[in-house]
């Protein structure tokens, strides 16, 4: 049986939110093209089945759901939303649909339903169809389309200038110009908000009169905004890795930000002083890991994936140590810092952040994160260094700098799902990317709906993290059984 909330998850929800979240929505460097879909859109709102174009991953179906670009102006123009699914493997036992909310923003549910179908457990695989779909702007759903010249040309987030900071302005202005005439309509229409309503019209078009759903990371923003914009229609819903979007000031959410990100860092400090695995055991890890930074910002720092070209501090930190605090591979990352510690430094060489996901105007349409000058914003960075010292440039700088001057249709606000079931919150206690204080807030802006249920482990994602976990969520999904406020699972070795 699960074990009940303890003194010290207790303590640390009592920090509140600005205590740790890292960059869940933003790891990836472009949008992946989704399978083929054969089906056609329907005007009724039906969906077609008819099988992904995927050899590799046979078994799934695909479809074309028809929406409305501006659900402002619902008999207005329309646009494609990809959608996958694969039928309950027992269907006798067959409870309806789960939808699965991706995250990112970026991620495609396509992708997700028809070549990572094990992300889900056996027993939800059983019991569910499992059905996503490709957000708008993503995949196959109208992708975000932008010159890769002008992407390449994106300024350094390191300003040192007023001078720097407004052209940074002004190349945002050029860049949303550009990508909302390769785009068409949908770029001033791909908010979280719209989304919700997507949703809905998937529901209906799968026949559900009310919605099992499981979102994931940046897909919890939309769980929840469903749920409050149509409480009574919710059957189930899980929030996995919860973002808040309450979060009220840029510096809150960036000081929230670097400190879950250093909270993960200091968890892989920790494992590595006691762990007989760590290739670094018996080192100052902290020290190491402070001169690949150092090699990196000089340009000098060799990138293993890429023999001979350099890795910068910013790809350092963002790819190599969060893609490993999200599986939790601390052994894995402990091997990838020794190995490029005892790498032969390159000649030094500017280096320069990798484009950013074309997703990022979903961000920029949901996050109200205002900077007024270079003095502020040089004041926000310097509050994440001190914060995260061993996390510097994360990623929501980038996503800060990147959203200078952009319009935000749907701002950050507390939850009002007045009216809705109980709603299942679940988080891991050193989630590097969505922090555990971020899960206690939104389950407690649900009120009497939310549950939450924590994993006093680490990674990103905890639905199927052992199988007390999992029995949780299972029984919750398929049975409505709903665990005890507080309730918490132990930590699985990885």
């Amino acid at each position: 049986m699960p074990s009940r909330g303890r003194s010290a998850l207790r303590r640390i929800a009592a920090r509140g939110t600005t205590m740790a979240v890292g960059a869940a929505f933003v790891v990836t460097t472009g949008i992946a093209a989704a399978p083929v879909v054969h089906a056609s859109p329907s005007a009724t709102g039906a969906l077609r089945w008819a099988p992904c174009d995927d050899t590799a991953h046979p078994g799934a179906e695909c479809a074309t759901l028809s929406v409305p670009v501006d659900w402002a102006h619902p008999d207005g123009p329309k646009l494609g939303l990809a959608v996958a699914r694969r039928p309950a493997t027992d269907p006798g036992a067959r409870v309806g649909s789960m939808v699965f909310g991706p995250g990112g923003p970026g991620d495609s549910g396509v992708q997700m339903v028809v070549g990572n179908i094990s992300r889900f457990s056996a027993e939800v695989r059983r019991r569910f169809d499992v059905v996503s779909f490709d957000p708008r702007g993503v995949g196959g759903s109208n992708p975000v389309t932008c010159s890769v010249g002008l992407l390449a040309e994106r300024p350094s987030p390191r300003m040192k200038s007023q001078a720097d900071f407004d052209a940074t302005m002004a190349y945002n202005k050029r860049l949303r110009a550009d990508c909302r005439a390769r785009t068409g309509p949908v770029f001033d229409h791909l908010d979280t908000g719209q989304t919700v309503r997507d949703v809905e019209a998937l529901r209906a078009a799968l026949g559900e009169r009310k919605l099992t759903f499981h979102g994931s990371s940046y897909g919890t923003l939309l769980g929840a905004q469903y749920a409050e914009t149509f409480p009574r229609r919710v059957r189930a819903m899980v929030l996995e890795s919860v973002m808040d979007h309450s979060v009220p000031t840029t510096r809150d959410f960036l000081q929230s930000e670097a400190a879950t990100a250093e909270d993960s860092f200091e968890e892989f400090v920790k494992w590595c002083d006691g762990a007989a695995g760590c290739a670094l055991r018996g080192r100052d890890v902290r020290a190491v890991w402070q001169g690949l930074l150092a090699r990196a910002g000089r340009g000098e720092l060799e990138d293993p994936a890429k023999p001979g070209t350099s890795l910068s501090s910013s790809d350092l930190v963002n790819t190599v140590a969060f893609r490993k605090f999200y599986k939790a591979d601390y052994a894995g990352l402990a091997t990838s810092i020794a190995g490029m510690d005892a790498s032969k430094p390159l000649p030094a060489s500017p280096t320069s952040t990798a484009p950013l996901h074309p997703a990022t105007p979903v961000f920029c349409s949901d996050w109200r994160l205002p900077v007024r000058d270079y003095q502020e914003y040089a004041s926000l960075v310097a509050m994440m260094n001190r914060t995260a010292p061993d996390m510097p440039y994360l990623l929501p700088v980038h996503m800060t700098a990147a959203c200078l001057g952009a319009p935000t249709a749907n701002p950050q606000h507390r939850l009002d799902a007045h009216g809705a079931p109980p709603i299942l919150v679940s988080n891991a206690l050193h989630d590097p990317a969505t922090g555990y204080p971020w899960a206690v807030s939104v389950a407690r802006q649900l009120g009497r709906s939310g549950v939450l249920l924590t994993y006093e482990g680490h990674g990103h994602g905890s639905v199927t993290s052992g199988p007390c976990m999992e029995r949780a969520v299972d029984s919750y999904l398929t049975d409505l059984a709903v665990p005890p406020w507080g309730t918490s699972c132990p930590a699985v070795p990885s």
